[in-house]
């Protein structure tokens, strides 16, 4: 079977037939999906109406709830009056108290004070008394005592002979369980409710508000403003369970209820939703049909130019086979294929030269293999001068002389040891001590050293020229040797799994300038060395971000450098990328 008919059927398998079957069942979860989501988006509209209204409600029923618990107004609603000039006290209190009243929130179309005190006047302004005057499609008489015997202090209602307005009421109470008067204020419909009720949902439905008394208040649907629930089109949907999510007969009824008792009920036809489901069933399948047809031909198509490339790559490679290097394939597409035989191209041309590389190769490797041999003979050579020079010393009995010929071994025995980068922190402070001695012969009695070291850290193991160089500089760049009670302080601790080694000298100290650029790392120095650049560098070699180096100094004053690695009880490796875990060289 060629690779043709083998890529097809994978595709069918893997991919034609799993998506055709994904489809099929994504298309009923999509169905499912957008049915629930249009549930709960109804029902966090009605949620957010409902909150609206209550804040809206809330604002209208705090004027006229601050003005029936007014207590001056209730005073002097309660007293008896003698002559005009304390009822004219009363009328211009009220006027000043209330005069801005309609003007708080919009809507409110009047506002008056009813009392039946029948020693005050009433001033046709604020002030009234309940007369045969007609008031909300009733005698003023009848509306004041009807009002004052239904239950609670706050009543909304609407407009009888217009429905186009609502009224709000608050009765004014006395310290006996008695009324002194009721406050009145009638509402613009439009201004309080039209914002929420036109056109709800679209039109795909109605939004009803619902009084604590069961009637409806407010609603998109004209007919049903003022009736009572019993009578209005939404009973047979209504029960005592609010915030309810009830479907019947193709309609969807959702309650919220505000905690004053009023309730914001929806009924929402669900066959927009219906229409939109089947849509985006049939663009669905319709799309997925579309694409798999158009990749079935992408494919067929792609097989052709790839199989083709390949049979071409072949034939090239069986003339390389055959020892002809000169070939080439011409190459017009910009693909993975195309850098593919663009590698190819390179690789012909470069055959040739890599077959007399490699010769050289050999060549090389002999010169590196005898370069090494004189690596190692140098150390020896050294060795062995220093062996003879002590024995001279003895027989010359130059204990001083000694003393230097042995630092000199001990520091050129760690120095010229090529074949490890690392060592125990025991043979680094060797190391540091054999050169301090020298410098101690040298400059006698001019620098103090101080040890400050863990017995712990010994046995751990760090980078070899680790220290030494630190120490070097104290003496080539700090100048301790010219400084009055000259000190280096050499300290090595463990402390929360790693060691803390730190240098301190009280030499000439670094420029503000030069120490910049030392922190940068891009101060090269003067002289030929390590360097701190390359302790730096080994640094992130062996331990990466666990290794950190940090330098400070005043100038003609003092240089503090402070190195911290993990605590390694086995010899560190080099990092070898990100991934590497050097928690594998901790004790």
């Amino acid at each position: 079977m060629n690779i043709r008919k083998k890529v097809i059927i994978l595709y069918a398998f893997i991919v034609f037939i799993p998506t055709a079957l994904l489809a099929v069942g994504a298309g009923y979860v999509v169905l499912h999906l957008v049915r629930e989501n249009y549930l709960i988006t109804i029902q966090e509209a009605v949620r957010q109406n409902a909150q609206s209204i209550a804040f809206k409600k809330q604002s209208y029923d705090l004027i006229v709830t601050r003005a029936a618990t007014d207590g001056e107004l209730i005073s002097r609603l309660s007293r008896e009056y003698k002559d005009i000039y304390e009822q004219l006290d009363t009328v211009l209190y009220v006027d000043r108290s209330f005069q801005y009243t309609d003007q708080y929130l919009p809507g409110i179309k009047s506002f008056r004070i009813y009392h039946s005190n029948s020693t005050l006047v009433q001033d046709g302004g604020f002030l009234w008394r309940p007369e045969n005057r007609m008031i909300s499609g009733e005698r003023e008489e009848a509306w004041f005592e009807r009002t004052i015997e239904t239950p609670g202090a706050l009543k909304w209602s609407n407009g009888v002979d217009n429905e186009r307005e609502l009224v709000v009421s608050h009765k004014i109470s006395n310290h006996n369980g008695g009324y002194y008067g009721i406050i009145y204020m009638r509402l613009d419909y439009n201004e309080v409710f039209a914002e929420f009720l036109h056109r709800p949902f679209d039109g795909a439905g109605d939004l009803y508000i619902v009084d604590e008394r069961g009637n409806i208040i407010a609603s998109s649907s004209q007919e049903q403003i003022g009736i009572r629930l019993s009578e209005s089109s939404i009973q047979p949907y209504w029960n005592d369970s609010f915030e309810m999510n009830a479907v019947m007969n193709g309609k969807l009824f959702v309650t919220s209820k505000l905690d004053s008792g009023w309730t914001v009920a929806a009924l929402v036809h669900l066959d927009r939703m219906e229409e939109q489901s089947r849509l985006i069933f049939i663009s669905v399948g319709a799309g997925i049909v579309f694409f798999l047809m158009l990749s079935i031909f992408l494919l067929y198509a792609f097989l052709n130019n790839f199989v083709w490339r390949i049979h071409k790559l072949g034939k090239r490679m069986n003339d390389i086979s055959r020892g002809d290097f000169e070939v080439s394939v011409k190459n017009r597409v910009q693909d993975e294929l195309g850098e593919l035989e663009l590698l190819f191209n390179h690789m012909t041309g470069r055959l040739g030269k890599l077959v007399e590389e490699n010769a050289q190769v050999g060549i090389k490797e002999k010169e590196q293999s005898f370069k090494a041999l004189q690596a190692q003979i140098n150390p020896h050579f050294i060795y062995n001068s220093l062996g003879l020079l002590r024995w001279r010393a003895l027989d010359l009995h130059d204990e001083k002389q000694i003393r230097i010929i042995d630092a000199l071994t001990s520091f050129y025995r760690i120095a010229l040891n090529n074949r490890e980068n690392v060592t125990a922190i025991r043979d680094e402070l060797e190391h540091v001590k054999a050169y301090l001695e020298i410098q101690q012969l040298r400059y006698p009695d001019r620098v103090s050293v101080d040890w400050d070291i863990d017995p712990e850290v010994l046995d751990l193991y760090t980078i070899k020229l680790l220290l030494q160089p630190i120490v070097e500089n104290c003496y080539l760049h700090s100048g301790i040797t010219q400084v009055i009670r000259a000190q280096i302080r050499i300290s090595i601790i463990r402390l929360d799994g790693e060691v803390h080694f730190e240098i301190f000298d009280n030499g000439k100290g670094l420029r503000p300038e030069v120490l910049e650029l030392v922190r940068m790392e891009k101060y090269e120095g003067t002289r030929n060395g390590f360097g701190l650049n390359n302790i730096r560098e080994r640094l992130r070699l062996y331990f990466g971000l666990q290794g950190h180096f940090a330098i400070d100094s005043i100038e003609n004053e003092w240089t503090c450098i402070s190195i911290r690695i993990p605590v390694c009880t086995n010899k560190p490796q080099i990092m070898r990328g990100e991934g590497y875990d050097s928690s594998v060289n901790r004790g």
